[in-house]
């Protein structure tokens, strides 16, 4: 006869995750898979004591790896999509030009604004990283710049427009979890997101005029890099083609695959046209990606390509994406027997315990959306599950639904890409090269966000009481 855990039974499997994921993984390097196997396995046994079968545990497994599958598919697809923007010469493009234009102090800065630009145009944070993302990673690599710093820029502009862009899946899914408005809750957010965003701003300015790695690269070094950038590629108009399809595809809210697909092979097209490449090698683009070695130009000798440039051009590919799949798989697994036990729900309710203010109900919303996302390791489920659980709540002590989707965007959007085991995570640590927990703590506006919403619920500004809230719908329809 399955029974609710106790507190200390639903913590158990959540602790003992951190503990080897923080103390494994971090500490001692250790890979992440086998970790949260020992953790899946841990919560297993936590399971079976509370009369959760195998049956029920494999279920719980499927459903979770069944939702995430169409993430998972664009995973791929990206790894695609890199792989044929890198051969096609969009990408090289892009760090050609980057490097002969941008000072090396700005880069950070600049890494922040052009992602947080194309996220909020197309809706996609996963789109922003791994396009501008990976030239702009390709650019600070050149300069010599901190690639954790810039890395921590990406996500910081990627998951600013992920957040605030009507286009994206979770500005929608917020709202429509809390019972509140796209537009209001878009608004409701600068409260949160404008501050996050300037104090962001403000740290990435004062890396780039203080680090001591933004000196001028020696001119010599700065020529070989862009001299082996044009002795493999042929700069065209053309290769602005696929970022303007996938443009297109997220601005008429397009299905993310084919738009992917479609930019992939026309960048496939523009490989073999324009850059000569061919057709063989192009396909295996798709799988390995590119790597210097496939450019056949007369006079071109790929062994004396400055290992600067090696760095930049050589990625991309399905295979490059592999290790971000099996991750996810593992989180999944763990995700799915702790949902079976009913894990989240015993700790969620302990915590609404402790709610006596409307700042201690902002803090406990945090505090399960930060959990729900550690456990699940999904970009949807903290969204979803926080939601429910505490939309109620919010209703009777008057405070406008508004108030609930702004925190699980706070909250939960943007701490989905600091968990290393999650498809966000890993994904961007694959495509820009560097680990999570190095890019943590430069991706600054995803952490400051719940700060300020916490600052929010106990100062009382920005928070809307529900005949507000009511008034404003009441307007809109």
């Amino acid at each position: 006869m399955k029974r609710k855990p106790t507190l200390l039974e639903a913590t158990l499997p959540i602790i003992a995750m951190l503990l080897l994921t923080s103390i494994g993984f971090a500490g001692y390097g250790i890979k992440i898979e086998p970790l949260l196997i020992l953790a899946s396995l841990f919560a297993g046994i936590i399971a079976l004591r509370v009369g959760a079968s195998w049956d029920d545990m494999m279920l719980g497994i499927r459903e979770k790896i069944d939702a995430a599958m169409p993430a998972l598919l664009i995973l791929i697809s990206i790894g695609v999509l890199i792989g044929m923007w890198t051969i096609s010469g969009t990408i090289p493009a892009m760090i050609f030009f980057g490097l002969k234009i941008i000072h090396p102090s700005f880069i950070v800065l600049i890494a922040f604004i052009v992602s947080a630009i194309v996220s909020i145009v197309t809706g996609s944070s996963w789109g922003s990283v791994g396009t501008v993302g990976v030239a702009l990673m390709g650019i600070a690599t050149g300069m010599d710049v901190s690639l954790a710093a810039t890395a921590g820029a990406i996500v910081s502009g990627a998951y600013f427009g992920d957040k605030l862009s009507p286009l994206s899946d979770t500005t929608n899914l917020a709202p429509l979890v809390a019972g509140t408005e796209l537009h209001e809750h878009i608004k409701h957010m600068l409260y949160t997101t404008i501050p996050a965003a300037v104090v962001a701003l403000i740290v990435y300015t004062i890396v780039g005029f203080s680090s001591s790695s933004t000196k001028v690269i020696e001119s010599e070094q700065t020529t070989a890099m862009l001299n082996g950038l044009g002795e493999m590629f042929t700069w065209s108009i053309w290769l602005v083609l696929p970022a303007i399809i996938i443009l297109y595809g997220t601005i008429k809210k397009l299905p993310t695959l084919p738009v992917i697909i479609f930019s992939s092979f026309v960048a496939g097209i523009i490989a073999v046209f324009v850059q000569g490449f061919s057709v063989k090698n192009v396909f295996l683009a798709t799988v390995s990606g590119f790597n210097v070695t496939m450019v056949e130009k007369v006079g071109f000798n790929s062994e004396l390509v400055i290992p600067e440039v090696l760095r930049l051009v050589n990625q991309g590919g399905m295979q490059s994406m592999t290790g971000v799949v099996l991750i996810a798989l593992c989180a999944f697994t763990f995700a799915g027997i702790v949902s079976v036990s009913g894990c989240l729900e015993v700790i969620v309710n302990a915590l609404l315990k402790l709610v006596k203010r409307t700042g201690d109900l902002i803090l406990v919303t945090v505090l399960s959306c930060i959990t729900t996302a550690l456990v699940t390791a999904n970009t949807y489920l903290p969204l979803i599950i926080t939601g429910e659980l505490y939309k109620d709540t919010y209703k009777k002590r008057n405070l406008a639904a508004k108030n609930l989707s702004r925190t699980l965007e706070d909250s939960g959007t943007v701490i989905i890409p600091l968990v290393p085991w999650s498809t966000s995570g890993v994904f961007i640590a694959g495509t820009l090269g560097v680990s999570t927990f190095s890019y943590l703590p430069w991706a600054v506006l995803c952490y400051t966000g719940f700060i300020f919403a916490i600052i929010l619920g106990y100062t009382g500004i920005g928070i809307s009481k529900i005949q507000e809230d009511d008034s404003v719908v009441n307007k809109a329809n």
